[in-house]
Formats: structure tokens, sequence, C-alpha cells
């Protein structure tokens, strides 16, 4: 199974619920992402009427496409149930959610999902503190390796 992650995602955000969605991928897209060729960066999603629509997640071109290769930021949709979008559509009516990709993986069919997150986003001081606590476990670690 091929996972990628998106490692800002927590950094920058409160991960509040998860949701599990396919991803309509047209041409190539699939063989780039297989080779590893994906970025999150200011990658969402959006729920558009009845409709939940990936923006910004960059895929890009295959080496070995031709000139039908696909536009690397397109809007792509994802494949949810009508009360998986009814429940997101209530969570992100509540001021200050957004829904953000967490992960983006290949299952063992072959099939493209993608997790999202309805996430909350952090202030400054809440990033200081997820920074002291790593840097004490990372302490922590070193000390028991020696």
């Amino acid at each position: 199974m091929i996972t990628f992650t998106n490692k800002v995602a927590a950094y920058n955000y409160f991960l509040i619920n998860e949701f599990e969605a396919g991803v309509v991928l047209r041409g190539t897209e699939i063989k780039s992402i297989r080779a590893g060729k994906v970025n999150f960066k200011d990658s969402y999603a959006r729920i558009e009427d009845t409709e939940a629509w990936l923006y910004n997640l960059h895929i890009s071109h295959y080496e070995k496409g031709n000139i039908n290769n696909h536009d690397p930021e397109r809007k792509r949709k994802l494949l949810l149930n009508k009360r998986e979008i009814g429940k997101l559509t209530k969570l992100m009516d509540e001021k200050g959610f957004t829904l953000i990709p967490k992960d983006l993986y290949i299952n063992e069919k072959g099939l493209c999902k993608i997790t999202l997150a309805v996430a909350k986003g952090k202030k400054l001081f809440d990033k200081r503190e997820d920074i002291k606590k790593r840097d004490i476990l990372r302490e922590q670690r070193n000390k028991e390796q020696l």
C-alpha cells in the first residue's frame, strides 16, 4: 500500500474528525501518484452543491505521458455518500472549521483514497506548545538510547 501524509496538517490544525473518500482521477494521474509525485501544499476540500471537491492537490505530470497529460492542480471530485456529505456540511457550518486532506493512499484494490480531516486552525502559541512537547520527547528518546 502506497501512502502519502500531509505532515503540515497536524502542525497547523487541530484535527477534529476524519472521513475517507475516493478520488476521481483522469488519465495519467494514478501513474504519477504511484511514482510519488504528490504535493499537499495549500490543498483543501470544499462542499459545493451536495458534492465534495478537492482543490490545489498538486499531482505532477507523468514523465512518460503524452500531450494528453493532466492539469497538475485541477479540482478533483471526491466520492462520498449523501450521509457523509450531510455530516461534513453540518460540521463545516460551524465557525472556524475547514476541510483538509490528511493522507492519500492507494489501497489493496489499487484505488486511490484520501483521508479528509475536519480541522480548526491553531494559533501561534499552540504551535509553540507542540514544538516543546516534540523536543521533550526527542530528548527522552536520546537518553534512553544512551
